[in-house]
């Protein structure tokens, strides 16, 4: 996979002939606004051009897709417009694994007939890889592949229940984000598509993570087509790929085909397939890896002893704070006891007569506490209740991020259920500036005080404000810094800040036996009253 060829240059296609010239890169549209950078695929069933171009007026990249055809076609133009409507209805659509429509060009309203072309759809550009350079060299592994389309999913599924249909049965329509994820970058449904086809995909794109072939008609000539039996069933991708799951592996055939018995038709269903799939992946992973760690062979019974020092370190503060209540309630009850017998004169024994005793300060004046607490030192805001953020994703903009499926637990009300960076050999800045996590909410927020709940003592972070969900790190600025230390640390900001987008940037990782390596169990995002 060669990432950087595919953020900066493309695979390019010149030559391309519209009507009114040659797509090429320099090639300007849309009125002279939108210059042509370099084309990431042709969706050959609907004409449509892919390309990353350069919005001259806003001065910054955009994802184009080019209906190309003769304007005197009216088969052609009647085509392109529906895909253009759908176009348009997608763009009150708003989820993290869709790129935003910006807008949507037709004859007569930003392109002209000499143009050759249709229409265009524009959306905001994509950072991350093209989706066949991420599987020319080999598939992704099984696990990271369920959770890149469950995301995907996801979107599929809040699409639907709104009535779009999102059009992703193409692969070079995708592209894997820096967060390692995939996204729609170059929506544009085909005027006949309809909710399976959009469910379809879904399990074609597993079976191509999973396999490197597409199993879907119309693919690019850039990706082998998946095999068929005699039969004319599509080969299981574990058939191909024996490390593939058996549980992912009949998932993607039972959502590609139409006919068979236990067949997925609807996104909802993939989602929940998706979930356990996954989830049992995790599982058999986790049991290889402590197997691996044994050494033996052997896998940990109840029996043995607790070897996780984090899990210690839990238990032990667990049985802390149980020592710790049992001593206050006992010492609040004596407190009573003694109070109830100073409160009863029969109840005592002789009166003691004490020779001149010496009034102390609060014998002599009363004391009368004021409903008002005065307010805290340095005036600062009143905190009101938590606001949970829209999605939690890994940002690292030096590629892709540090266990990204995991990265919503740390919103997911649990503590225990964790997300941790890869494990370095390397404290950081050695290995890279550092890594952290991207809170997006649904509108801005006037943000005073984060609490993190998280085991990695010594871990050093920056709290940034950002003002897109990819931004260079270069374009983001801190707002409140903090080392963890204890299972939970507050970061109260010196002023509140508002903001839309929050990175929990880590500069230091925690010493661990095994390397560098830290972990976030919660993050509560506390805004002022």
């Amino acid at each position: 996979m060669n990432e950087k060829r595919s953020e900066q240059s493309g695979p390019i296609r010149t030559g391309v002939r519209a009507r009114g010239g040659s797509l090429a890169p320099g090639s300007v549209v849309g009125d002279g606004r939108y210059r042509l950078l370099a084309q990431f695929g042709i969706d050959e069933r609907a004409g449509a051009h892919l390309w990353r171009a350069r919005d001259g007026q806003l001065r910054r990249d955009v994802a184009l897709t080019l209906l190309v055809g003769d304007p005197a076609d009216a088969e052609a133009a009647r085509q392109a417009r529906k895909t253009l409507e759908r176009a348009t209805h997608a763009a009150k659509f708003n989820h993290e694994a869709v790129a935003r429509v910006l807008d949507v060009l037709t004859l007569g309203n930003g392109i002209t007939s000499g143009e050759g072309l249709l229409g265009v759809v524009v959306t905001e550009w994509t950072k991350g890889t093209d989706l066949i350079d991420l599987v020319a060299d080999r598939p992704v592994q099984p696990l990271a592949a369920a959770r890149m389309v469950q995301r995907l999913a996801e979107a599929v599924e809040r699409a639907h229940h709104s009535g779009l249909v999102l059009g992703l049965d193409h692969p070079q329509r995708l592209r894997l984000t820096t967060e390692g994820s995939l996204r729609l970058a170059f929506p544009g449904p085909l005027p006949d598509a309809t909710l399976r086809d959009d469910v379809k995909a879904i399990g074609g794109i597993l079976y191509l993570l999973l396999t490197g072939r597409w199993p879907l008609p119309g693919g690019p000539a850039a990706i082998p087509a998946a095999p068929h039996a005699p039969n004319g069933r599509l080969v299981p991708p574990r058939s191909l790929q024996p490390s593939v799951p058996q549980e992912l592996s009949s998932l993607a055939v039972r959502t590609v085909e139409d006919g068979g018995p236990g067949g997925i038709r609807t996104s909802a269903a993939i989602v929940r397939a998706l979930e356990m799939a996954a989830e049992a992946e995790e599982r058999t992973q986790l049991i290889k890896a402590q197997m691996e760690a044994d050494g033996d062979g052997t896998i940990w019974t109840t029996k043995k002893p607790v070897k996780d020092r984090a899990r210690r370190r839990k238990l032990a503060l667990g049985v802390t704070v149980l020592v710790v209540a049992a001593v206050a309630i006992l010492a609040w009850l004596g407190m009573l006891a003694i109070s109830f017998f100073q409160d009863d004169p029969s109840s005592g024994g002789p009166p003691i007569n004490v020779a001149n005793p010496t009034p102390t300060a609060s014998a002599s004046a009363p004391v009368n506490p004021s409903p008002n607490p005065p307010p805290s030192p340095g005036g600062q805001a009143q905190i009101g209740a938590a606001v949970g953020p829209e999605s939690v994703t890994v940002y690292n903009p030096d590629g892709n991020g540090d266990n990204t499926s995991r990265a919503r637990n740390t919103v997911d009300g649990d503590p225990t259920t964790i997300w941790r960076t890869d494990q370095y050999r390397q404290q950081f800045p050695a290995i890279k500036e550092g890594v952290g996590l991207l809170a997006s909410f649904e509108k801005p927020i006037n943000l005073a005080k984060i609490t993190v709940a998280a085991d990695s003592p010594g871990t050093s972070i920056e709290v940034r404000l950002a003002d897109s969900r990819n931004p260079e790190l270069a374009d983001t600025r801190v707002i409140g810094t903090a080392t963890l230390n204890g299972q939970t640390t507050d970061i109260t900001l010196p002023q509140p800040q508002q903001g839309q987008y929050v990175i929990i940037w880590i500069t230091q990782l925690s010493d661990t036996d095994k390397g560098y390596q830290s972990q976030i169990g919660e993050l509560t995002f506390l805004p002022a009253q």
